[in-house]
């Protein structure tokens, strides 16, 4: 009697465990896909930051040591940018 409800059972429990495993993939591959997008967003802030600072430079606008705080706020936005895609 008591193999006959363990047998009952079993489907049950093999579709639970089969659901858990699939969802737990899918959430796997979700943060990957924030993390992508989270990466790209920071080597492209990297570039932007090139940017300011050279054209800050060419424009004769501020001294360097001026251009380089410019530099690390634009680097700093992109990586607030990204934090906010990843979490």
């Amino acid at each position: 009697m008591q193999s006959v409800e363990m047998l009952g059972r079993l489907p049950v429990a093999l579709v639970a465990a089969g659901f858990l495993l699939v969802t737990g993939s899918v959430s796997a591959t979700e943060q990957a896909q924030q993390r992508r997008e989270a990466r790209d967003t920071k080597q492209e802030t990297r570039q932007e930051s090139r940017e300011t600072k050279v054209d800050c430079r060419a424009d004769d606008q501020k001294s360097n040591p001026e251009c380089r705080q410019d530099k690390r706020e634009t680097k700093q936005e992109g990586r607030q940018q990204a934090r906010d895609i990843k979490y």
